[in-house]
């Protein structure tokens, strides 16, 4: 088949790597494969450089970006329906909030017969305004009639979604998001080298974090917790995997804390880095106010690390209490050290966690499981308009 894949933009990221993943295997099955996307990047890093050796075509139209202005969205709506009535694409898959709107009302209006979206986090959540949130609950609403078929990283996605009138309840497909799981296995060597390289003792616990250094990524509570977690736990280091605009600020707040020693942060790092520095951590933090599946969660649990996670959105599918790790009620800080404290403090109950998480994981989310569940709804939906 034809098809053609539509993201905003191709920043490091969960929906990123997920689409590159769907478009390099989509191609490695035979499919004539296009991704379009927007210029921008970020803070948080590149995946251009992956995407242009990924064996298909890649168009970047320059008015898909992420801020919201009138006069560009009307341009890049008329620039994507010419590409896609032009390109007479089998199918279309759009992904991200801004792409998959704009991406839908272009692909119905070139008559693409099969229209797919994905959502990998809801557009409309507790972060926005009460009237963004109607606002981009409307179009969602309105964009969804446009669409064959809507996959969801999460079945807490498809429950938001359905509740908020998005679409029936039979439109939905929860696939996992692709992850390459034979790049992620604990190794003691690495291990050892990493944590050298840090600074950090054998004895010392790794509290680890991989996420932006920004709002609504839960360094707010992170830090709020950190002197309960400080107190019970001396040993305790923090190593923050990421970067972005409240680095300093947040640098200053652990300084204020007394625990500026205690901090080690990597910046920016490769995607493909990612696995590499897993092996020095011991446990992961994730207190995102927003997520759909945390992609983090899962490569932690894949090198056997357990995770410390609140229990909103997707989060909850993978981080089971006392299974794979600590589930802690969505704001409440207090539980969150706990929970940090408990992993921390017993050696023998993050091996036992960790094992279990990576078990369920490699099973779960391996990416040629996606690649197969997605092209499957495509055919379904090609036998069924023919």
């Amino acid at each position: 088949m034809k098809i053609c894949h539509i993201i905003t933009r191709l920043i490091v990221g969960g929906a990123q790597e997920n689409t590159l993943l769907t478009c390099e295997g989509l191609a490695a099955r035979g499919h004539q494969v296009t991704l379009i996307s927007g210029p921008e990047t970020g803070p948080e890093g590149s995946l251009w450089e992956r995407a242009d050796d990924g064996g298909y075509e890649l168009v970047t139209v320059d008015s898909l970006r992420r801020n919201v202005r009138p006069v560009a969205e009307l341009r890049c709506l008329v620039a994507l329906r010419r590409l896609l009535r032009d390109s007479r694409f089998d199918v279309v898959h759009t992904h991200s909030s801004k792409a998959g709107i704009l991406g839908r009302y272009a692909a119905a209006a070139a008559q693409v017969p099969i229209v797919v979206h994905t959502i990998h986090g809801m557009s409309f959540n507790r972060t926005q305004s009460a009237s963004l949130h109607r606002l981009y609950r409307m179009l969602e609403r309105r964009a969804a009639r446009k669409t064959h078929a809507i996959i969801a990283v999460a079945d807490a996605m498809i429950e938001q979604s359905v509740r908020a009138g998005i679409a029936p309840a039979e439109k939905f497909t929860t696939i996992r998001s692709g992850i390459e799981t034979s790049r992620f296995a604990p190794d003691p060597q690495v291990r050892a080298q990493v944590r050298a390289d840090w600074k950090v003792r054998d004895d010392d616990v790794v509290i680890g974090t991989i996420a932006r250094l920004f709002s609504n990524k839960g360094y707010e509570d992170l830090l709020e917790a950190l002197p309960r977690v400080a107190r019970r736990c001396p040993n305790a280091r923090l190593v923050w995997v990421g970067d972005g605009a409240n680095r300093q600020e947040y640098v200053r707040q652990v300084e204020q804390l007394g625990l500026g020693n205690r901090l080690h942060l990597t910046g920016l790092v490769r995607p493909e880095d990612v696995p590499r520095l897993l092996n020095g951590f011991d446990v992961l933090v994730h207190a995102s106010r927003w997520e759909g599946l945390p992609r983090a969660v899962v490569q932690a649990l894949l090198m056997e690390v357990p995770v410390v996670s609140y229990d909103n959105d997707g989060a909850p599918e993978v981080v089971i209490q006392d299974c794979t790790g600590e589930l802690v009620p969505f704001g409440d800080v207090r539980r969150l050290a706990d929970g940090i404290i408990r992993l921390a403090v017993s050696s023998v109950r993050r091996r036992r966690l960790g094992q279990e998480g990576r078990r369920r994981c490699l099973k779960e989310f391996d990416h040629h499981r996606m690649v197969e569940r997605i092209e499957s709804i495509y055919h379904r939906l090609h036998s069924s308009d023919g």
